[in-house]
């Protein structure tokens, strides 16, 4: 087994998990097997708990894991499934060693972090490395490892002291150390100035790790007498250090890597030349120039709570450029927050108020994403009612889906107090309520949580269509509360159907609004599966409703599971495949 370990120095923020994410890309194009594993040194024991405010999104695993959302970078780049012990966290790793200490494995010594927690974070890293990510049997040829925060933290210490035994225990040749700097321009001079990379590089060498390669973040890449003087100040070679200068999009940085020869580097520090064959990054690049390209827009209104850290919506942002680019247009997404809509900031701020209605209604398509509180609540109804009473292609993800079936009841069933439980436990009309399995007294990994299946009840619907005339779709769920089965009959009677549901037939997975464009919510998140090469269905759907040409899709993938379409989007010369929910293509031809 090979490690590249990916460190960050000077601030965060650097893009540790798209280097990481695309160091492993270029390796998997050389021919090799994958895996990656991200520390994240904070004391939590996952990511479920903590606020989008505070870490951004929190993306959800197959096994139901609650994860950093670089992982899901690193799943989208390289196409795998991860499991939550991809995630290594402070808190799992003193978990696992306290319990241990307290069932009396370590025979009476006394527990200290070295040896004892150094030792349980390097038998995780080599037992998480040896499982495969990519559907195949055996173990990966290399794990990527990203080690959050910066170096010199004092909280990611038992760490790099664990990282420092471990890159003696696998010995050279089995371990390199890619450092992520930055290598400011101090406007006032222009100049790149090497000073802040030399001290970080500095404190990791004094920390017991010796970095093989820079890749230095600047706004342009660096000069050759600045990469001069950081090989002598850092005594890495010239030709391993590289530059992570600015670009249009995250898309470019692989290509960035390549141009760099950066691979070839990693290759030969882990003496793997012999084994690597030459990088094909074609299909990437390809995809790269068109999303490059792009120039006829589509709207898609965001209606959130967190709207103020784009980071709280990561996915789903992804999930929609990723259904843009393979309809072949240039996403335009309009950031509304849920309660600038309500009644209230008309009468407090009716400048806002008025914007981002204006906003709502400017837009081809509107997205209301999952989320928790009350705060914005009314907002998301309004939103939904105006998409449903304009005919706007809709797509609602977990709350957003249960806020469609709350308006729904108000508007449609007359039910004027209905509402869910999780905002008004007492209300008379409860449309969505607590799950039976659910823990009122723990937060913490107690959600409906990972894959889970959903069995489609009308075979000629759109999302069935969609997920092409498949019979069942597994997709990644995170919630407490569910559409109340006592109330379906009525509000399916009403025109509202429930299109998708569990295994038992009383859990509502997907609704659909009868005799509009593109009306869809759906319990679980579409976003979590949707890859660069391979969108999700529902969020292709949503673009194609929004661009006009969601009949062309619906019929060509309703023939059929497995179904050629050509010059669909746009009037371009495009071929797809659409197959188990997924639409697969290269932008230019066909994705095999």
């Amino acid at each position: 087994m090979k490690y590249v370990l990916v460190t960050g120095g000077v601030v965060s923020g650097l893009g540790k998990g798209v280097t990481a994410s695309s160091i492993g890309l270029l390796l998997q194009a050389c021919g090799l097997r994958v895996t990656s594993i991200k520390i994240d040194p904070y004391l939590n024991t996952d990511a479920g708990t903590m606020s989008p405010f505070e870490h951004g999104e929190v993306f959800v695993l197959d096994d139901g894991g609650e994860v950093d959302l670089d992982l899901g970078n690193y799943e989208r780049f390289l196409d795998s499934t991860l499991t939550r012990d991809n995630n290594l966290t402070t808190g799992k790793i003193y978990q696992s060693v306290i319990d241990k200490e307290r069932k009396g494995d370590y025979l009476g010594r006394t527990v200290q972090v070295v040896p004892h927690i150094t030792d349980a974070i390097q038998e995780w890293i080599e037992r998480v490395a040896n499982v495969p990510v990519d559907g195949k049997e055996g173990p990966p040829d290399v794990c990527v490892i990203e080690l959050g925060g910066t170096i010199g933290d004092i909280e990611s210490m038992p760490f790099i002291e664990a990282l420092g035994q471990f890159s003696y225990k696998v010995g050279p040749g089995n371990f390199c150390l890619v450092h992520v700097s930055l290598v400011p321009v101090l406007s006032v001079v222009g100049e790149q100035k090497t000073k802040p990379t030399q001290h970080s590089v500095r404190e990791l060498r004094s920390l017991g790790l010796t970095p093989n390669i820079l890749a230095c973040r600047s706004t342009k890449a660096l000069e050759e007498n600045v990469k001069t003087k950081l090989s002598q100040f850092c005594h890495v070679p010239e030709e391993n250090i590289v530059t992570l200068y600015d670009v249009p999009n995250i898309w470019h940085v692989p290509l960035l890597l390549r141009d760099q020869k950066a691979h070839g580097a990693i290759l030969k520090e882990l003496n793997l030349l012999g084994k690597a064959v030459e990088a094909d990054v074609t299909e990437w690049t390809e995809r790269t120039k068109i999303y490059d390209s792009l120039q006829d827009p589509v709207r898609i209104a965001m209606v959130g709570k967190y709207t103020g850290l784009t980071d709280s919506y990561l996915s789903v942002l992804k999930a929609l450029l990723h259904a843009s680019v393979a309809c072949h247009k240039k996403l335009v997404v309009e950031w509304v927050a849920a309660s600038d809509l309500e009644e209230i900031t008309a009468h407090e701020t009716p400048d806002v108020h008025k914007a981002a209605w204006d906003l709502l209604k400017g837009a081809d398509g509107i997205l209301v994403p999952g989320g928790f509180g009350d705060r914005g609540v009314q907002g998301k109804i309004l939103a939904t009612k105006y998409a449903r009473e304009n005919q706007v292609p809709f797509l609602g993800i977990c709350l957003g889906m249960q806020l469609a079936v709350v308006e729904f009841a108000r508007s449609i069933l007359g039910y004027k107090d209905a509402n869910s439980t999780e905002f008004e436990p007492e209300t008379s009309s409860p449309c969505v309520i607590f799950m039976p399995e659910g823990s009122t007294t723990h937060m913490g990994g107690t959600m409906r949580l990972g894959s889970r299946r959903t069995h489609f009840q009308v075979p000629d619907c759109k999302s069935a269509k969609l997920y092409g005339n498949a019979k069942y779709v597994d997709e990644r769920h995170r919630h407490r509360y569910e559409v109340n089965p006592d109330m379906i009959s009525e509000i399916e009677n009403a025109g509202l159907s429930f299109v998708g549901k569990d295994g038992t037939g009383r859990r509502m997975e997907i609704v659909e609004l009868q005799n509009h464009p593109y009306f869809v919510g759906v319990q679980f998140h579409p976003e979590f599966k949707s890859r660069p090469g391979k969108p999700s269905a529902l969020f292709l759907g949503l673009i194609a409703a929004a661009s006009g040409c969601l009949e062309a899709v619906l019929q060509a993938s309703g023939k059929m599971n497995k179904v050629l379409i050509n010059g669909m989007a746009n009037g371009t010369a495009m071929g797809k495949f659409y197959q188990n929910g997924n639409v697969y293509s290269n932008g230019n031809g066909l994705h095999h």
